[in-house]
């Protein structure tokens, strides 16, 4: 829906809470009666509006599933890399929640509350709002939130009073940002600031956002000193070897190499095991444990001498609403990776345009902009530490001998939720009665 101006979040909370929240619920109540309100919702949070009203959400009544058991609770914060990183989230945030009047939060990657910690009085608020230990707060199930939305959209967001889709959070203001593994991109969870509708303040979002590129930093921080431990163990066993080889954490990260060019990262099949394997990059391969990783030596004297994509099939998944993955099946194995955002627009793109697009056609595919061929190369060179081989350039394509499937949403429309980039919005247009 078309409106002349957006909701300005920070202008009109700045004025008057209580009549900022008016107006978003005019807003919220015209978009569900399927009316043209006097201003529209901010962008994300109209994306998110348009989600639940495809769904089903109730607008009106708080659905709750099940909490989880204590016990689960407790198997999923240890098995999670999330509590690695409390220290420098309750630093970060804590005192600031306590004395404003907020709660901080922190959930698994399916939307799962694990930790909650902060100002007494709000806890037992947020009790009543089914905001505990063990809860669901996907955005499919509670509705536009800080939690579920940031998981959704991959991207911080602040959700304030009306912009709740669930009339009974209406009166609750909340502030999520995601925080990923950055070893594979993988998505760990998000961390919450929320707490009484007066006590919002537009600066929360900096704020929760600043804490959690932190977090995301302490876990780079451990990721490298576990690579130099492995480096240590392997750059002696490498030393004595002749011909190619290369150690790996269970990532793929390298952190040591001898009689080739060094990666910073080789895609791994999802479960490597002892003996042999092949990978994208490197082919067949006889592969070894190490402490902490995997020494892997290719198998120089059978290079395969087709093209490198020959018996290869490539499978990109972007039919679940926020996970995305590549699959690649190879003559003697294979391997899935989950994608980011921005990857999983790009393989889609490439799927869908099977003879190849050039950067400048890629660029005003992601941005509407053809001049920011930088960035597409830039990310298009991650995409080949993992995909290797089987995708080519000038233009951008997967290899002729690849055999590549696409999978898409059963509903078109709902084609990679979390993207504002024009091919994808045309895709969806096109997908609509």
């Amino acid at each position: 829906m078309n409106t002349h101006a957006t909701f300005d979040l920070e202008r009109l909370t700045a004025v008057k809470t209580a009549q900022a929240a008016r107006l978003l619920r005019e807003v919220r109540d015209a978009r569900i009666a399927g009316q043209r309100p006097r201003v529209g919702p901010r962008p994300e949070i109209g994306a998110s509006w348009d989600r639940m009203l495809a769904s089903g959400v109730d607008p009106e009544h708080d659905f709750r599933s099940g909490v989880l058991s204590t016990d689960e609770v407790e198997r999923r914060r240890q098995t999670s890399p999330l509590r690695h990183i409390l220290p420098v989230l309750r630093e970060g945030l804590l005192s600031v929640a306590d004395v404003a009047q907020h709660i901080m939060v922190v959930a698994d990657a399916e939307g799962r509350l694990l930790w909650r910690e902060g100002n007494k009085s709000v806890l037992r608020m947020a009790d009543g709002h089914g905001f505990e230990i063990g809860a669901d707060w996907r955005e499919s199930i509670v509705g536009t939130n800080g939690v579920g939305t940031a998981l959704v959209a991959r991207r911080p967001v602040q959700v304030f009073s009306a912009e709740h889709f669930v009339r009974t959070h209406h009166r609750w203001t909340c502030t999520g940002a995601p925080i990923s593994d950055p070893r594979d991109g993988r998505l760990l969870g998000v961390v919450d600031i929320s707490g009484p509708l007066d006590t919002m303040h537009p600066a929360t979002l900096a704020l929760v956002c600043s804490v959690a590129k932190l977090a995301e930093a302490r876990l780079r921080e451990a990721h490298l000193t576990a690579l130099d431990r492995l480096r240590s163990v392997a750059a002696p066993v490498l030393a004595r070897m002749d011909g190619r080889a290369v150690a790996v954490d269970g990532h793929g990260w390298t952190a040591a190499v001898t009689g080739m060019p060094p990666v910073d990262r080789l895609a791994l099949p999802k479960s490597l095991v002892d003996g042999r394997s092949w990978l994208p990059a490197l082919g067949m391969c006889t592969v070894a444990p190490l402490p902490g990783g995997w020494l892997l030596r290719p198998d120089d004297e059978e290079r395969d001498v087709a093209g490198p994509g020959a018996g290869t099939r490539v499978v990109v998944d972007v039919s679940a609403p926020h996970r995305w993955t590549v699959a690649v099946t190879g003559s003697a194995d294979c391997w899935t990776h989950e994608l980011s955002p921005r990857h999983a627009e790009l393989l889609y793109l490439l799927a869908v345009h099977r003879a190849g697009r050039s950067a400048a056609g890629l660029a005003a595919d992601l941005f509407g902009d053809p001049a920011r061929t930088v960035t597409v190369r830039a990310e298009l060179s991650r995409v080949r530490r993992y995909l290797g081989g089987l995708l080519a350039h000038r233009p951008y394509r997967f290899q002729e001998d690849t055999d590549v499937q696409l999978l898409l949403p059963d509903d078109a429309s709902r084609l990679l939720p979390h993207s504002l980039a024009p091919a994808v919005l045309r895709a969806r247009a096109a997908a609509e009665p």
